[in-house]
Order: C-alpha cells, then sequence, then structure tokens
C-alpha cells in the first residue's frame, strides 16, 4: 500500500471512493435519502475543487496495482489544531491497517505544520467512534449540526493530542 497526496485530477477518484464507501458507512445510521444528499452536498466537483483551491488536504491510499482504496481530506482549524474531516476505507480492506495508516499520514502532515491537536466529527452512533477511541482520540463534545434540507449530522466532537 501507499498513500499519496492527491491532486485536482483525482477529484473523481475521491467521489468514487466516497460513493462506495457511504452507502456501507452509514446503511444502519443514516437514511438513503440523508446520504445521497450528503454525498451530492460534500463530495460534488465544485466542493471538493474549492477546498483543495482553499488549503484542504487530500490523500489517496492505493493498493500493490495502483488501485485506490481509501481517502482522507484534512485542514488547519483554528491555532493550534487541524481538522480531520474526512477518512473512508473501502469495505473490503477495512480492519487491515489502511485507515490507520491514513490517520497516521495527516497527523504526521499537521504535526509538521506546528499543530498540537487534531480534531474530527463522528456520528455517535458510527463504530468508527471505537477506532478512534482505540488510536487515542478522546471525546471533548458533541453536537446536532444542521446540514439543511432538514438533516442533522448527530456528532461527538474529538480530539487528539499531537
Amino acid at each position: 500500500m501507499q498513500i499519496r497526496p492527491a491532486t485536482l485530477q483525482d477529484v473523481g477518484t475521491i467521489q468514487l471512493l466516497a460513493a462506495r464507501t457511504w452507502p456501507v458507512a452509514y446503511a444502519d445510521i443514516l437514511s438513503a435519502r440523508q446520504v445521497g444528499y450528503m454525498l451530492h452536498s460534500m463530495y460534488g466537483t465544485e466542493v471538493l475543487t474549492q477546498q483543495m483551491q482553499n488549503g484542504h488536504q487530500f490523500w489517496l491510499a492505493e493498493d500493490e496495482q495502483s488501485s485506490p482504496i481509501g481517502f482522507a481530506g484534512a485542514s488547519a482549524m483554528a491555532p493550534p489544531d487541524w481538522k480531520l474531516h474526512k477518512l473512508y476505507v473501502m469495505p473490503f480492506i477495512q480492519t487491515k491497517g489502511v485507515g490507520k495508516a491514513l490517520l497516521q499520514t495527516v497527523a504526521d502532515t499537521a504535526r509538521q505544520a506546528g499543530a498540537t491537536g487534531l480534531q474530527l466529527n463522528v456520528n455517535r452512533a458510527n463504530k468508527a467512534v471505537g477506532f478512534y477511541q482505540h488510536l487515542g482520540f478522546d471525546i471533548i463534545g458533541n453536537g446536532d449540526f444542521d446540514i439543511g434540507a432538514g438533516f442533522f449530522m448527530n456528532d461527538y466532537i474529538m480530539r487528539l493530542a499531537l
């Protein structure tokens, strides 16, 4: 496996990975309608392009054949922390260390940029809460965030000291 920075040319790959991971990741948590809404609003070509052009960094994990198997996205937030916005791995390869490697890449990048913490939001019902806790994240709060169209993100806010 290799992890590399994503570029604007990788927007379609990120969209494809999101389309393949989200329905599985959120099957027991969100309605199909909400998943569709969020994919459209968070992974549109224009949205991802603007994020990349405004300092949001993405990384792609690829297998030995250079096939994409996961991605992460993060950016600086109020100093001294960074925020992990996205971390998704293809379902068939979860638990094989891809997510951990992507997270380590994000943490290393944030640390090199002077961050002392890495924050994220994760749905309170998502089994990924345990994954993040296992890797050292602490729950520092929670919130119900209105994302439009009558949908809410019911999240924990978690932080990893770097």
